[in-house]
């Protein structure tokens, strides 16, 4: 089933266009304060437009999901000698892509039909599922050509998406407007007391930062070190937003997909909000909190509480990336943002309390010992190489566990253990990399396959030749 993305993934073009156009060359902060001075500035922001309501997939619905996808750029564009064609891109529309969903069980084919005039691909990122179908860069799409991949939805209820993943081009097609949400339900969400209507008290927040050019168009800045960050904050392809609340807890899904920006998301007064999932979906319980911080890619699902006729402001706020200050403001973590206004309707529909218990989480066990593996990343590397498509580097037997590091800051050092329960293919390969898309694209990433218990090392010699 396909769900219109709501409040503002898709506007009117015309409407996108005039938004564009005031949006373009303004600084990075809004500067709105709740309170009196945020309310007089409600007339400068943009409503976002009313979703159109899709029920959600039921047990009782078919057990299959048909999608077509077509990444295109807008329809009418115009070529101008001077400014170049139109630098934005979307999937079935001008900008970013519907909503797909799906239910644990079902099965999925996504018919997708590149109409770019460049070989692109789609990569379902959070998804648990074939490397065949996966939509790496080893799996481009050239202009004109179709992929038509499928899969068995095998996970729990999640906030998922996907967006494009050409092997030196990541950044350029995230930024230019290719992705959308995937969501995933289950029977175990589906039974909890949770804002679930989508549109109405369950909102996807797509977070990205842009540049405008003189003339209203996506432009691309300077990189820093990180990568393209931003002048302007955009929701769901909206400038300036303001979110009409009319239950008294709100659901906001919300989704980092900007290129290389952090954000540090909370509210004005240090609002308490609760934490219910994050990229693989739900927590064990409720998590109360102040802030929570999304790098390139991530998710997290936020309930807010709301009391009628009261304004909330959603910021990004100044952050530790565990960086010298200089590199900080460079990045942009030194930033105060605001994302997004929440309005209280002045009658509210009532809300049934969180549940204090959300998922069963199962515990990450495998049979023998683990396999451990170091990575480090440095000076755009991956310990010491860089991204070769005709490389494998790797091999994770199937009911194993994998053991690894990530450096994502000077002298600071994580533990993962990730569990390779099936989808064995040894000639096809997954991918990892940094989610910083610039770096991304430079070559901070690899592949690796997963293959039968037993069978690593006869796999890895026949991909080298031996």
């Amino acid at each position: 089933m396909r769900t219109a993305p709501a409040r503002c993934e898709r506007p009117h073009p015309a409407r996108a266009a005039r938004a564009r156009r005031r949006a373009g060359g303004r600084h990075r902060r809004a500067r709105l304060r709740p309170g009196r001075g945020a309310a007089a500035r409600h007339h400068r922001r943009r409503r976002l437009p009313e979703p159109a309501a899709r029920p959600a997939a039921r047990p009782e619905q078919p057990r299959r999901r048909d999608h077509r996808l077509l990444p295109r750029r807008p329809r009418g564009e115009q070529h101008h000698r001077r400014r170049g064609p139109d630098p934005e891109l979307g999937v079935d529309g001008p900008l970013l892509g519907p909503t797909l969903r799906a239910r644990r069980g079902e099965s999925v084919r996504v018919e997708f039909r590149n109409e770019l005039d460049e070989a692109t691909t789609l990569h379902w990122h959070g998804m648990h599922l074939p490397a065949a179908a996966d939509g790496g860069p080893h799996q481009p799409v050239a202009p004109g050509a179709g992929w038509a991949p499928s899969w068995r939805v095998r996970q729990p209820a999640a906030t998922l998406w996907y967006h494009p993943h050409p092997h030196g081009a990541t950044e350029r097609h995230v930024y230019r407007g290719l992705g959308g949400l995937f969501l995933i339900d289950d029977d175990e969400e589906a039974a909890l007391a949770l804002p679930r209507e989508y549109g109405v008290d369950d909102i996807p927040v797509i977070v990205q930062d842009k540049t405008f050019g003189p003339v209203g168009r996506f432009a691309e800045g300077a990189r820093t070190e990180i990568g393209m960050l931003g002048s302007t904050i955009l929701v769901n392809g909206t400038a300036e937003p303001v979110l009409t609340v009319r239950t008294r807890l709100v659901r906001l899904r919300l989704i980092n997909a900007s290129t290389a920006r952090c954000y540090a998301f909370g509210f004005a007064a240090d609002r308490r909000f609760a934490l219910i999932a994050t990229d693989g979906g739900l927590l064990g319980a409720p998590v109360e909190s102040t802030r929570i911080l999304l790098s390139p890619g991530e998710r997290a699902e936020i309930v807010v509480p709301m009391a009628a006729g009261e304004t909330a402001v959603l910021r990004s706020f100044p952050h530790d990336l565990g960086v010298t200050p200089t590199v900080a403001r460079q990045s942009g973590a030194a930033d105060t943002l605001d994302i997004l206004l929440l309005r209280a309707a002045p009658d509210l529909r009532a809300s049934a309390p969180l549940p204090d218990r959300l998922a069963w989480m199962e515990p990450l066990t495998a049979p023998g010992a683990p396999v451990t593996r170091r990575m480090e990343l440095r000076d755009f590397l991956i310990n010491g190489r860089l991204m070769d498509p005709h490389r494998r580097a790797a091999t994770a037997a199937a009911a194993r566990r994998v053991e690894g590091h990530r450096l994502p800051a000077p002298d600071v050092r994580f533990r993962l253990a990730l569990r390779f329960a099936d989808y064995a293919d040894p000639a096809v390969p997954y991918m990892y990399h940094y989610h910083l898309l610039w770096h991304e694209d430079i070559g901070m990433m690899g592949q690796f396959v997963v293959v039968e218990p037993g069978t690593e090392r006869a796999v890895l010699n026949r991909a080298h030749g031996h």
